[in-house]
C-alpha cells in the first residue's frame, strides 16, 4: 500500500507535477507490473490529494466573495 503521509505534505502544484510524471511513466508501458501497480496506488492518492486541495481553494474563494452577513460581493466562482 502507497504511503501517503509524504503526500499530504506536497503543495498542490508539487503534487500534480509528480502526477503528470507518473501519467507519462504508465503510457510510455515501459514499466514492469509490479512498478506500474505501485506508481498508479500512488497516482491515485496523489489524485485525490489535488482534487482535496482544489476543494480548499474553491471554498477560499467563496469565502472571499461573500460579504459580512453571507452577502454575495460578487458573482460566486464556478469550478465545475
Amino acid at each position: 500500500m502507497t504511503d501517503t503521509t509524504d503526500i499530504a505534505g506536497l503543495s498542490f502544484e508539487a503534487a500534480l507535477a509528480e502526477l503528470e510524471r507518473i501519467v507519462a511513466e504508465l503510457e510510455s508501458g515501459k514499466a514492469e507490473l509490479e512498478r506500474s501497480i505501485a506508481v498508479y496506488e500512488r497516482g491515485a492518492a496523489l489524485k485525490a490529494h489535488c482534487e482535496t486541495k482544489l476543494k480548499e481553494a474553491q471554498l477560499r474563494v467563496e469565502k472571499i466573495v461573500m460579504g459580512p452577513g453571507g452577502s454575495v460581493g460578487a458573482e460566486p466562482a464556478d469550478f465545475s
